[in-house]
């Protein structure tokens, strides 16, 4: 029965011929219960259907009722009020008023009378009745009773898709500003994870990321004990994505997987619903220009769920959200490495990878500062290797330089790991040496260089024997600034190589 404009409801009528005789008409008392019942309350379904239900048994033998809501989307009718006991075919039976024409009179099948619910010219829901005696109830009866049927449909459908769109925003919105400030993929990819939860309202969320070559190479979960975190990721880590049933769907089709049961699907062994016992999930493909990075799945251990087209919406959404942060958290990491990258170049040397004379000045300066202030100490050794010309003259520049990076490694196994060794150019280095030495300490500390330099070193095979010059200048005693200093500790460096070669300090 179609709901349009020209509704006409009936009053109270008198059956009989004398005021004794009357009776009241109970069709016409159903109604004006439903109006005064809608204007002043705003009801769900159920509770238009409990107020209707008592002059339905009366009026139509009522035994039974279900109210549809229509899915416009999908077309999918969904039992969102009921009286009595559902019967198998109720669904069925329902379905049969859409054969009929919009504006024609409800469908009788038997017991049961299928009516369409329609208000502004669309059809929100059916309302399917069952009783001994339907086709006493008047069209007009069955015209408004629709009506109210329909506008509260349509009331609660606006009410939820206000909320939906409250939700699903407000979640895409705090998703894509904590998003565009994450510093690494695994961060976007945890944030994405607790999104997906919070946006579906599930208990478990949890997230795979693949390599190049299809193969799972991080595993975040959301909603379940570190334990299962860890079984997860022993499960998955290093398997191919594409072992996954669920991921081969999404990730075929670009478009999420809705699963209101688990029993029914075809699962990864192992896997996330297996592991953590979902009942229900929906799996959404990460989609980058290059095609799938990874995949979330959201779902539910209480029981199984019935996923709307909102949901599917909505999964769209932040898929294509979830797959722009982590494309830009990639490309924020790729940026910071490159930086830090040149930051190195910029300060260490790239044939041995120390520190280099920038290095060295940045640091010594600060050092320098912090003695002043603390009243403490700083060494400086300058370093200059003997025989080092001999060995690239006989061996080969080659081997100078391979020795060169052999000396690095002597130098920095040398000293303790706060103090700095640098290399200045050639075969110079420096070692900075910080915690409040003395004389004594620094001395010994270059005599220490000096006596593991001279150990053999074997290059390609072949022995090479080299020697040190080691300079010696300390702060504050020898100068008060790191200029100076450098210059006095370079003086008593080649005071010691003129010497032969050793250990020099400054004044002695």
């Amino acid at each position: 029965m179609s709901v349009g404009s020209e509704v006409h409801t009936a009053g109270p009528v008198a059956e009989g011929s004398g005021e004794a005789d009357m009776t009241p008409d109970r069709q016409a008392l159903l109604l004006a219960e439903l109006v005064a019942f809608m204007t002043k309350d705003t009801p769900s379904v159920q509770h238009v259907l409990d107020l209707t239900t008592p002059r339905l048994r009366e009026i139509a033998g009522l035994t039974a009722a279900t109210v549809f809501e229509l899915d416009s989307e999908t077309g999918m009718m969904t039992a969102t009020a009921r009286f009595g006991e559902p019967g198998r075919r109720d669904q069925l039976v329902a379905g049969k008023v859409f054969r009929a024409p919009a504006g024609g009179k409800p469908v009788v099948n038997g017991e049961q009378m299928a009516i369409r619910l329609r208000i502004g010219g669309q059809t929100v829901g059916v309302l399917l009745l069952t009783g001994g005696d339907l086709t006493g109830l008047r069209l007009d009866t069955i015209s408004t009773m629709s009506l109210h049927f329909a506008t509260t449909l349509q009331g609660l459908a606006a009410e939820k898709q206000r909320q939906f769109v409250a939700h699903s925003s407000a979640t895409i919105q705090e998703l894509f500003e904590q998003g565009m400030s994450a510093g690494s993929v695994e961060t976007a990819a945890e944030l994405l994870a607790r999104s997906c939860a919070t946006a579906f309202r599930t208990e478990h969320a949890a997230l795979h990321l693949i390599d190049h070559d299809g193969r799972i190479r991080y595993v975040h979960g959301v909603g379940f004990p570190p334990e299962l975190r860890q079984t997860l990721a022993d499960n998955l880590l290093g398997k191919p994505a594409a072992d996954s049933p669920v991921w081969r769907a999404s990730a075929e089709s670009g478009e999420p997987v809705m699963i209101g049961d688990a029993a029914t699907a075809k699962l990864r062994a192992g896997g996330f619903v297996q592991t953590i016992g979902t009942r229900s999930f929906i799996a959404m493909p990460l989609m980058s220009g290059n095609g799938p990075v990874g995949m979330v799945m959201c779902g539910d251990s209480a029981g199984t769920r019935e996923w709307s087209a909102r949901d599917r919406i909505l999964a769209q959404q932040l898929a294509v959200e979830g797959a722009l942060i982590m494309d830009s958290a990639r490309m924020r990491e790729a940026a910071q490495v490159h930086v830090e990258e040149l930051t190195h170049q910029a300060f260490h040397d790239s044939l041995t990878g120390l520190p280099n004379r920038k290095h060295l000045l940045d640091r010594a300066e600060q050092a320098v500062e912090i003695a002043a202030a603390t009243g403490t100490r700083v060494a400086l050794l300058l370093l200059d290797l003997n025989g080092f010309k001999q060995v690239n003259d006989t061996v080969g520049h080659h081997a100078g330089d391979v020795l060169l990076q052999l000396v690095a490694k002597r130098l920095e196994n040398t000293v303790r790991r706060p103090d700095l060794v640098a290399r200045l150019g050639g075969d110079e280095f420096s070692v900075l040496l910080t915690g409040d030495p003395d004389e004594t300490s620094a001395v010994h500390a270059g005599e220490r260089i000096c006596e593991r330099l001279r150990e053999p070193f074997d290059i390609e095979g072949q022995e090479v024997r080299i020697g040190a010059s080691i300079g010696v200048a300390l702060f504050p005693e020898h100068a008060t600034e790191f200029g100076a200093l450098m210059r006095d500790a370079d003086a008593s460096m080649y005071l010691a190589k003129r010497g032969g070669g050793g250990v020099r300090l400054t004044g002695a």
